[in-house]
């Protein structure tokens, strides 16, 4: 058994909660894999009985206060004054815990490039998560050469969750991190079980995220005028940013993802992601296409670096493209082809959770016996 201390800034707080829920499959998937020894250093909740806390009392309060208000990087970046000396506490609080659990761990396992600044004077091989965060904030030169410090030297291996990072992280990170490999996420099972009844009316149209401006992109630009006898936009996700939401858009604030499979994916006619964000793999989109579910896209390197990997979905780079979209989707014969590919594609690539635990214990073995790995592109 490789005894994994594994670290998170966000987790699900209740069965209900949505945030950082894909922690959460993590961390089951791991505790349940037969290989792995696992304790969790990350907000209180729901932990699997086969795993250990690796919380202190003054982690979980302040764990918690930073989930109360949003995550860090929402609080980096909506209220600086607050998220900077918050995140030196975090790294603070993560450095003592590694401290704490050192003599009962082999491998290190951080979510977030920048969570490596804790691990300093730790001897334990270190496999880091990167998510589309966390280029965002390589792109300062400060923090660049902070991470680069920190892993100089280390055994680590940097796992992005989708491969268009891997040329970039190699670019940024240089020498000091030479083992660079894309390891995907995997997906709930219950999302290929859900059984597909499209609205026979009016096209129903979900999106599904943290309700940003930078997350809305042209959501509510390019879906005003249309026939609302015709499409019906829903919107659904918590609200980050004080954002007025149009008439023509149903908005019904945070859901949780059995509502979705149950009752939203059975139905909807397609998915729609116009963010502009800093996206990494967009856990929501993999979600909807395993569900059967056609996706219509803004033209980011997230999005078309995973859709033009499975040959399926839209893309869309301005109004007219996401029109056409809409109506190409109308057809039941194209919607049934998108809905088929989609499924199938993402089962082959990414498979479940159980799937990826399996990914990451690999890594581990490689970290344990401590020889050189080739570099995944």
């Amino acid at each position: 058994m490789t005894r994994v201390l594994l670290t998170a800034t966000s987790y699900p707080r209740s069965e209900e909660d949505w945030q950082g829920i894909f922690i959460r499959r993590m961390c089951d998937a791991l505790a349940g894999s037969g290989s792995v020894q696992l304790r969790v250093w990350a907000p209180e909740g729901p932990l699997d009985q086969r795993a250990g806390s690796a919380l202190s009392a003054g982690d979980r309060r302040f764990l918690s206060r930073l989930a109360d208000a949003g995550g860090m990087a929402h609080l980096l970046r909506t209220a600086p004054a607050r998220g900077i000396p918050g995140a030196a506490e975090l790294l603070l609080r993560m450095r003592l815990a590694l401290r704490r659990e050192q003599q009962a761990t082999d491998v290190l396992h951080l979510n977030w490039l920048q969570c490596a600044l804790a691990a300093g004077g730790m001897h334990a091989p270190m496999l880091i998560t990167v998510l589309g965060t966390d280029l965002h904030l390589l792109q300062k030169p400060w923090v660049r050469a902070l991470v680069r410090r920190a892993l100089r030297g280390r055994r680590a291996v940097i796992c992005p969750n989708a491969g268009w990072m891997v040329p970039v992280l190699r670019s940024a990170l240089g020498d000091a991190a030479p083992d660079i490999r894309y390891i995907p996420f995997g997906l709930d099972r219950f999302w290929y079980e859900v059984e597909r009844r499209p609205a026979s009316g009016p096209q129903e149209w979900i999106t599904v995220l943290r309700v940003t401006r930078r997350k809305i992109g042209k959501l509510f630009e390019w879906t005003r005028d249309i026939d609302p006898a015709q499409h019906r936009f829903h919107l659904f996700g918590p609200m980050q940013e004080d954002i007025e939401i149009p008439s023509w858009i149903n908005y019904h604030g945070p859901v949780t993802p059995g509502e979705l499979a149950a009752h939203w994916y059975p139905r909807a006619t397609g998915m729609i992601s116009l963010s502009e964000h800093d996206e990494g793999r967009p856990q929501v989109l993999l979600e909807a296409m395993a569900a059967g579910v056609p996706v219509i896209c803004a033209r980011i390197p997230a999005h078309i670096d995973l859709l033009e990997s499975l040959s399926t979905g839209r893309l869309a780079g301005d109004r007219e493209d996401f029109l056409a979209a809409l109506t190409s989707l109308q057809s039941a014969a194209e919607a049934g082809l998108q809905a088929e590919r989609g499924r199938a594609a993402v089962l082959s690539a990414f498979g479940t959770w159980d799937d990826c635990a399996q990914r990451y214990a690999a890594v581990y073995q490689d970290l344990m016996a401590g020889g050189d790995a080739t570099c995944a592109s």
